[in-house]
């Protein structure tokens, strides 16, 4: 049996404090409200929780425009009720980690305050500051939320770089000053207690040329991910982050490491080397589609997670993960949210879940919650979706196709508030929502489902409940088998005398079963009985057999 940290058989629950549970009857989810829901949460069979910003902000994008790292948002509580959250948590035996958002600030941060008052002001250096070239921006990158990555600051004449949102000035990682004080604020939080991070659009913090990208097209500004995620000189950064902050405590990291390649998981993930516990890889999942409805290839998704199962066979880590508050509901975009649903759900799951890395569970997925329901477009809040969405209105899209495309992609789908019960606002708060309530929570939500056996919530406790009883499932190596394969997603994962294999006909069509798939003794499933002919719609299966 091999030796573990403690993090590498845990399984997350991710929470979006905003919408999990208001304690207060404002309509805004919070701190009191995550306390209230830890016997809920503890009780699917998590280890630890990952809570999404909580800290001082002016909500330009939700909290990750922080303005003060150490103090939080009153509309979450106080110090004092992360303090009890905090103590809650461990006492129940569940682990808890913050997300941790450096490489930008809020504009109204006191940092970038300070750099923003004068060109010689000794934290001027902590952001990036430029000339503006030939009366424009100092370059033609465009922001990851549209527009201009450049804004300009009228007092001091020069323009300062947002990878995001103009209200989220980037910070820079060559000042050594800068990076002293974000690294003395996280380890002001780990003496506090917590377990550790989630780092926020940590691959992006590296910018080493701001030349201009090449525009054959001759648009205003260009897409510059190839100029500023995942450059050369970034892991140079991190290990100084790993060195002089998170060596501090026997910490629990994930990085949100979008552009890295899967040849370079070790470098992120490794054992002994790596920077971080694991890591995110968006390779499966569009992150930052706002533009057009994709359509779900299966052997494209097995080619793109398979390939991150190999490269962290030997050594490294990859969190598993189809949800999280950028993207959309797992059953709605790679199931059947209709006539299906409860089978799509549940194959989702096992299809993920027993793969091999750390899994991420996203609060309502472990109900098959469903993207919103939502019919004007004033409903939805996300700013950048919105942006898009009427860019291409004004680019000769009809109205009603630039919906149905925002209706499938924005970040609001699983924003939504969680569905607790079938009373009105589905027990999330006493008064009127931040976000309107899904209309079918009356059908899912939580009291309903922990009271029914055959529920995918209990579905969810079982796989949690298999994975940890079975190393083969922790350490096993993971083999894909039939990859050109149209319907069924099938692996095994093998570990000495041991093997496991997982059957998933992801499809709403019946697929034939290969005669090779039927050894071992299955022990779960998401039908009530076996056929040995063929999977239905959505059905997944779990073999196990010794050799």
């Amino acid at each position: 049996m091999q030796k573990h940290h403690w993090w590498e058989n845990s399984v997350v629950y991710q929470i979006y404090p905003r919408s999990l549970q208001d304690s207060n009857g404002d309509g805004i989810g919070d701190l009191n409200g995550i306390s209230k829901r830890l016997p809920y949460i503890k009780a699917l069979g998590v280890d630890l929780i990952w809570i999404c910003p909580v800290y001082k902000s002016p909500n330009d994008d939700n909290g990750y425009d922080i303005s003060n790292y150490q103090e939080i948002q009153p509309e979450y509580g106080t110090m004092e009720d992360f303090d009890a959250l905090l103590n809650k948590a461990h006492n129940m035996g569940l682990k808890v980690i913050m997300d941790l958002v450096v490489n930008h600030t809020s504009d109204e941060h006191p940092w970038f305050l300070e750099s923003r008052s004068s060109k010689d002001n000794p934290k001027r250096d902590w952001y990036i500051w430029r000339d503006g070239k030939n009366g424009r921006e100092p370059n033609n990158w465009e922001s990851i939320f549209g527009g201009s990555a450049w804004e300009f600051d009228e007092p001091t004449g020069q323009y300062y770089l947002h990878l995001f949102s103009r209200k989220m000035p980037d910070l820079n990682w060559q000042n050594a000053k800068a990076r002293e004080a974000i690294f003395e604020m996280i380890q002001w939080w780990v003496r506090k207690g917590i377990d550790g991070f989630r780092v926020d659009a940590i691959s992006h913090i590296q910018k080493p040329d701001l030349t201009d990208m090449p525009n054959p097209e001759g648009k205003r500004y260009v897409s510059s991910f190839d100029k500023h995620m995942n450059q050369p000189g970034i892991l140079d950064l991190l290990q100084k982050m790993k060195t002089e902050a998170f060596s501090c405590g026997d910490l629990f990291t994930v990085a949100e490491a979008n552009g890295v390649k899967s040849s370079q998981a070790c470098e992120w993930t490794g054992k002994d080397r790596g920077i971080f516990s694991t890591m995110f890889q968006f390779e499966h999942i569009n992150l930052w589609n706002m533009d057009s409805i994709k359509h779900f290839s299966l052997p494209d998704f097995k080619r793109a997670l398979t390939r991150w199962q190999d490269a962290t066979r030997a050594e490294g880590n990859v969190a598993l993960a189809l949800e999280n508050h950028d993207l959309t509901r797992c059953v709605s975009h790679f199931g059947n949210s209709e006539k299906y649903w409860k089978e799509s759900a549940k194959c989702l799951a096992m299809m993920y879940m027993l793969q091999k890395g750390t899994p991420f569970i996203y609060q309502g997925q472990e109900l098959g919650m469903t993207n919103a329901d939502y019919t004007c477009v004033e409903q939805f809040q996300d700013e950048p979706s919105l942006c898009s969405y009427h860019k291409r209105i004004a680019a000769g899209m009809p109205e009603h196709d630039s919906f149905t495309i925002l209706s499938e992609t924005v970040r609001d789908n699983c924003r939504t508030p969680m569905q607790w019960d079938e009373t009105e606002n589905a027990g999330f708060t006493t008064g009127k929502p931040w976000m309107d309530i899904n209309h079918n929570s009356v059908k899912i939500n939580a009291l309903q489902q922990m009271q029914d056996s055959d529920s995918i919530w209990h579905f969810y406790q079982k796989l949690i409940k298999i994975r940890k009883q079975n190393h083969v499932l922790i350490d096993g190596k993971y083999d894909l088998l039939l990859p050109e394969d149209k319907q069924i997603y099938a692996y095994t994962r093998t570990l000495g005398n041991e093997c496991c294999r997982i059957v998933c006909n992801v499809s709403s069509e019946p697929a034939g079963l290969p005669a090779e798939l039927l050894d071992g003794k299955c022990i779960l499933c998401n039908y009530a009985d076996v056929d040995t002919k063929e999977l239905r719609p959505y059905e997944c299966r779990l073999y196990y057999m010794e050799r």
